[in-house]
């Protein structure tokens, strides 16, 4: 009899044990079935669908004639479902690193990613181009293994490599512009991603005829540059030899339309290779033209005299009574070669680069004038270029000057500038007296192919055409067999220009230091019909170069080539003859 009960107790608990759990069940039924139907609909949707980002390829930066100085190719993103990938992680990370090379894989890295706790994606690795990333994901399928899968995306590749890498800049690893037109016209270049949703099986794959949703993507608009990619070229090839031979710590060369401000070459040594990411080093990848400030020394005295010219006080045929020396403020001044007192006209002044006659000549204008007029050429402000990183120079307000300021400055030393401050005032010059704002952008084209012009420059008048084209005379005799550059001259055409030879600052003590100098030269051709303005600077040479010998021949071979190119005909008139001295 205790039998029975016992069996009847037992036979009615597991009959309660059994209603409670039905019971449970069909609560948890009815909830997921009847109240959150659509949460875990929701929920079984997103366990068996994979969402993909499709890359919007970034706009190309073209030179002039349409070619491509930065483009896009397609690459690949390798990701990752870690709760697939956990248990067998150290032998995936081995065949990625085997696949993909050590120097791109961190196989500990790639072991944690694999690993990482309560993560359904993680991002192995970008940029990759489309064929190794397929076939290392092939090679961890093969081994027979899940998870490891490939996105689509935009690879950003420089087909030049070193090509006027500090004008285009580059993009970092998020696929945004960092200096140069890059980073200038990020948000032009930059096109809207779209995305692809699909359905996949329990192992990752994609279920083929399955349902899928695609957003399209919008590709990034295309900038139109005024660089012509062959005559840069050149001037890459030749302005890095010019460094290399002269032991230069780096040099400059820019060339402009004087008529148009477009920027046709902007060439750096030494630079980068964006494409192989090489030689990256920070003093490597600014752009020297529109950020390095230096003091450009004579070059600047073309400048002192046309704002003389414009006043009236000098003409080319202007005597000047040039002392053996002077000493202002306690400061001794002389010129680079040792003389005896001199009547020199001002052409002649400018055609020998005398310091002494050039501070004779600007004691005719007070500080504040000519204080004045090297504003207008553009001295402490920025040139309007559009490129990042602009410095506007150094140049003290004239009631803040002493009197060897005054002298110093007359000469291009106690003031610093960009060399694209420098490009745009000689211009003015060569444009009889209008100086033109520089521009590196000649239009845009949007997605859909709609071309649209870039803003005119703005220019406006720094000195009478008069002013303008006497200075052009002066500077003529300084191309002559008698003056400081006659390396600079090019057969057939008439050339003005200027050399320059200035003490370098230690920017650490803030004192020049003797036998370190920066070298230049700026001219312009054809100096009776102008057309282009080419500067030329090297920094910290051989300790006896100097501008007319070093950076001379430099300017020769590029504003040549630049002529050629162009198509600029000599016009067949000869340089006047210009008396040096009285």
């Amino acid at each position: 009899m205790t039998r029975q009960r016992l069996s009847r107790r037992r036979t009615r608990a597991c009959l309660a044990f059994v209603v409670i759990c039905f019971s449970v069940f069909g609560l948890r039924l009815f909830q997921i079935q009847g109240l959150d139907t659509k949460a875990y609909a929701a929920m079984a949707v997103e366990a068996g669908t994979a969402r993909t980002s499709v890359p919007a390829p970034r706009g190309e930066i073209l030179d002039r004639n349409g070619k491509g100085l930065a483009t896009s190719v397609d690459g690949m993103t390798v990701t990752a479902d870690p709760s697939m990938t956990t248990k067998n992680a150290p032998r995936i990370a081995r065949i990625l690193v085997q696949k993909l090379g050590p120097e791109r894989v961190d196989y500990f890295e790639t072991i944690d990613k694999l690993r990482k706790p309560g993560s359904r994606f993680v991002y192995l690795e970008k940029g990759v181009p489309a064929w190794p990333a397929k076939k290392a994901v092939a090679a961890v399928q093969e081994a027979g293994f899940t998870g490891v899968f490939t996105e689509k995306e935009s690879l950003r590749t420089y087909p030049g490599g070193q090509l006027a890498a500090n004008l285009i800049g580059f993009v970092d690893g998020s696929g945004k512009g960092v200096q140069g037109m890059e980073q200038q016209y990020d948000e032009t270049l930059t096109g809207q991603d779209g995305s692809s949703t699909y359905e996949v099986s329990p192992s990752g794959q994609r279920i083929p005829m399955a349902d899928s949703t695609v957003k399209e993507m919008t590709p990034g608009g295309d900038v139109h540059s005024t660089i012509d990619r062959d005559l840069q070229w050149y001037s890459d090839q030749r302005l890095a030899d010019a460094v290399r031979t002269s032991r230069s710590e780096w040099g400059l060369a820019v060339t402009m339309d004087v008529r148009t401000g477009q920027v046709v070459q902007m060439s750096q040594a030494p630079t980068y290779d964006a494409d192989r990411k090489a030689g990256m080093q920070r003093a490597n990848v600014i752009s020297r033209a529109v950020e390095n400030v230096y003091e450009p020394g004579s070059v600047m005295k073309s400048i002192t005299m046309a704002a003389l010219a414009d006043q009236g006080k000098v003409t080319p045929q202007t005597p000047i009574v040039v002392p053996s020396g002077m000493t202002i403020d306690k400061f001794k001044i002389g010129d680079y070669w040792k003389h005896g007192v001199l009547h020199l006209t001002a052409a002649g002044v400018i055609a020998k680069s005398s310091n002494l006659g050039t501070i004779v000549a600007s004691q005719q204008m007070s500080d504040e004038r000519m204080y004045q007029y090297f504003r207008k050429f553009g001295f402490g402000t920025k040139s309007g270029i559009e490129l990042p990183g602009e410095s506007q120079g150094i140049l003290k307000p004239g009631r803040e000057w002493s009197k060897a300021n005054h002298a110093t400055i007359a000469f291009g030393q106690g003031v610093s500038i960009t060399a694209m401050q420098m490009v745009r005032a000689v211009g003015a010059i060569a444009n009889g007296g209008v100086m033109v704002d520089p521009t590196v952008v000649d239009g845009f084209v949007s997605p859909d192919g709609e071309r649209t012009d870039a803003e005119p420059t703005k220019s406006r008048r720094v000195v009478s055409k008069k002013a303008a084209s006497m200075v052009t005379r002066m500077m003529e005799a300084v191309t002559a067999k008698n003056g400081t550059a006659p390396a600079a001259k090019i057969p057939g055409y008439r050339v003005a220009g200027k050399t320059g030879t200035a003490w370098r600052v230690n920017p650490l003590t803030g004192r020049y230091v003797r036998g370190q100098n920066t070298v230049s030269f700026v001219g312009f051709a054809p100096a009776d019909k102008p057309r282009f303005v080419t500067y030329i600077v090297l920094d910290r040479p051989y300790s006896n170069a100097g501008g007319g010998s070093t950076a001379g021949p430099v300017f020769h071979d590029i504003m040549s080539m630049a002529l050629e190119r162009f198509g600029v005909a000599p016009t067949g008139s000869k340089s006047p003859k210009v008396r040096h001295s009285w």
